[in-house]
C-alpha cells in the first residue's frame, strides 16, 4: 500500500488564479483628506463604522453580529461545509469494522449427502469475531482532487459569511443614519413652525392694526399648517427606519426603539486602498475565486475516472463452535485481496462529465472576472458620487445662508409696510426648501460613504477569507479544523 501511495500521481490541472486587468489607479480623484495607501493605524480596519464617532451606532453594531439571523445561518453554513470537507478527506484513510456473531442451526438428517457419509441430523452453534478493512487507492488523485474541491468550497462558505457580515454592518449603519436624518429634518421642520407661528402672530397683530388684510393671515396659516403636516408625515419613515434596525439586530419591533436625536456629523475621511487589494478585500470576489478553484479541481476529478482503480481488502477475526475456544489460535481466520477496474464503456458518460467539468470551470473564471469589473465599478460611482454630492453640499449650504437673508429681510419690509405677505411666504418656502435639500444631501453624503466603504469590501485587521478555520461570533470553532488541501491560494495582488 505505502509503495503504491509513493507512487500515484495526481491528473487534472493544478489551479492558477486567472489574471485580471487591474487599474493602477482610480479614475475619479479621491476627496480631499483621502489618501491611496493602507489605512491608518488609528483607524480599525474591522470596526469601519467607528470612524462616525457615534457610540449609539457601535453598540448597535455589536448587538447585530451578535444576535442577527442571517450571519447566524451563514456560520452555520460555514460549519456545514467544513464537517462535508471532512467527510471527503475521510476517504484517505481505510475503513475498518468489526463486530461479533453468534448463531445455533440444525442441519437436517435427510439431507443429500456422499455416498458412505453419515446422514443424521445435528445442531450446531457457531461464533465469529470478524474484522474487515478495505482501501481505494489514490492512484490518479481522485480523493485528493475531491479534497482541493471541499477545501475551496468551504472557503467560499467563509466568504459568503463576510459577505453577509459586510452587508449587516453597512445595513445597520446605513438605517442608522437615517433614522438619525428623519430626526435632524423634524428638528428642522419644528424650527420653521416656530418660525412661522411668529408669522402667523404677526399678520393678525397687522390685520388686527388694519394694516394687512385677513389673506395674509390666512396665508400664513395655510404655509404653518403645511409644514406640520409634513412634520408629522416624517413619523412614517422613521417608523420603518426603526423596524428595520430592530430586524437587522434580531429583535421584534415592539421591542426595540432608538429614542429621538438629531445626528450632526459630515463625511469622514476614509483611507482608500490601491484597486488590486479588492482582490482581497471583498468577500464577493474571493467566493468567486474559490468557486474557480473548486471547479478546476472537479476537472481532475472528472479525469481520474478514465483510469483503473485498484482495491485493497482484507479481513481477520475468529471463528469457532464452542465460544470457550473462540479466542484460541486455531479458530483464527483472515484473508486478503486486491482488486482493479477499468472502465471499458460508458457510453460517453466519462467524456460528458470532464466536458461538464472543463465549461464550469470557464464559466466560474468569466464569473470571477466580471465580479472583479463590478467590484471597480461599485467604487468609482462612489467615489464619483461623493465628489459631486460634496460640491453640491457646498452650494446649497450657500443657498440656505442667502434664503435666511431674504426671510430676514422681507419680514422686515413686510413688518414695515414696505412689501406683502406674498413675498415673505416665498422667502419661507424658500428657505425651508434649501434648508430640507441641504440636510438630505448631507445624509446622501454619509450614506454614499458607508457604501463605498462597502464597495471596497469594508476592512479586517486580517484577511480570513483564505484561513482553514476562522472564528465565528458567538460560539467556538469546530474541531478538529479542515485540512487544509491543495489548492488554497489567495488572488494574485
Amino acid at each position: 500500500m505505502a509503495a503504491l501511495a509513493l507512487t500515484s500521481c495526481t491528473v487534472g490541472p493544478n489551479y492558477h488564479t486567472p489574471s485580471v486587468e487591474t487599474p493602477t489607479a482610480w479614475k475619479e480623484p479621491p476627496p480631499a483628506g483621502w489618501k491611496a495607501a493602507t489605512p491608518s493605524d488609528e483607524i480599525s480596519k474591522g470596526n469601519w463604522w467607528e470612524v462616525f464617532g457615534d457610540p449609539e451606532l457601535n453598540a448597535l453594531e455589536t448587538r447585530a453580529v451578535t444576535s442577527n439571523p442571517s450571519l447566524q445561518a451563514a456560520a452555520q453554513r460555514v460549519i456545514e461545509a467544513r464537517a462535508s470537507a471532512l467527510a471527503v478527506r475521510s476517504n484517505l484513510f481505510p475503513p475498518a469494522a468489526g463486530g461479533f456473531g453468534a448463531s445455533r442451526a440444525r442441519t437436517s438428517g435427510n439431507r443429500p449427502v456422499a455416498p458412505g457419509s453419515p446422514d443424521v441430523a445435528f445442531s450446531a452453534n457457531t461464533f465469529s469475531l470478524p474484522l474487515q478493512a478495505s482501501y481505494l487507492v489514490d492512484l490518479w488523485g481522485q480523493i485528493r482532487r475531491s479534497m482541493e474541491s471541499a477545501n475551496a468550497l468551504t472557503q467560499s462558505s467563509i466568504a459568503d459569511y463576510e459577505s453577509v457580515l459586510l452587508t449587516l454592518k453597512s445595513d445597520v449603519a446605513s438605517f442608522y443614519v437615517m433614522t438619525r436624518y428623519i430626526d435632524r429634518e423634524s428638528t428642522i421642520l419644528r424650527d420653521n413652525i416656530d418660525l412661522q407661528q411668529r408669522a402667523v402672530e404677526l399678520a393678525r397683530v397687522r390685520r388686527e392694526g388694519g394694516v394687512a388684510s385677513g389673506l395674509d393671515v390666512s396665508a400664513a396659516e395655510t404655509l404653518l399648517d403645511t409644514t406640520q403636516a409634513t412634520y408629522i408625515g416624517l413619523g412614517v419613515q422613521r417608523g420603518e427606519f426603526e423596524h428595520a434596525l430592530a430586524i437587522l439586530l434580531g429583535a421584534p419591533p415592539a421591542e426595540f426603539s432608538l429614542p429621538a436625536k438629531p445626528l450632526d456629523i459630515n463625511p469622514p475621511a476614509i483611507p482608500v486602498d490601491m484597486p488590486s487589494d479588492l482582490l482581497e478585500r471583498r468577500p464577493d470576489i474571493a467566493r468567486a475565486e474559490r468557486v474557480m478553484a473548486s471547479n478546476n479541481a472537479q476537472i481532475g476529478v472528472a479525469r481520474s475516472a478514465y483510469f483503473p482503480s485498484v482495491g485493497l481488502s482484507a479481513g481477520a477475526g475468529a471463528l469457532s463452535a464452542p465460544i470457550s475456544s473462540l479466542f484460541s489460535a486455531p479458530s483464527l481466520v483472515w484473508a486478503a485481496g486486491v482488486s482493479a477496474a477499468q472502465p471499458l464503456y460508458t457510453g460517453g458518460r466519462l467524456s460528458a462529465n470532464l466536458l461538464r467539468a472543463r465549461a464550469s470551470y470557464d464559466e466560474s473564471v468569466a464569473d470571477y472576472r466580471e465580479q472583479v469589473l463590478v467590484a471597480f465599478r461599485e467604487v468609482e460611482d462612489g467615489l464619483s458620487t461623493l465628489r459631486v454630492l460634496e460640491q453640491q453640499s457646498a452650494a446649497y449650504e450657500q443657498a440656505v445662508q442667502s434664503a435666511q437673508q431674504t426671510v430676514d429681510i422681507s419680514t422686515s419690509r413686510y413688518r414695515e409696510g414696505l412689501a406683502n405677505y406674498l413675498e415673505v411666504i416665498d422667502a419661507e418656502n424658500s428657505l425651508l426648501n434649501n434648508q430640507r435639500v441641504a440636510d438630505q444631501v448631507l445624509e446622501q453624503r454619509v450614506l454614499s460613504t458607508v457604501q463605498l466603504i462597502q464597495a471596497l469590501g469594508g476592512g479586517w485587521q486580517e484577511s480570513t477569507t483564505y484561513a482553514p478555520n476562522p472564528p465565528l461570533p458567538g460560539r467556538q470553532a469546530p474541531h478538529p479544523s479542515t485540512p487544509s488541501g491543495q489548492g488554497q491560494q489567495a488572488p494574485a495582488r
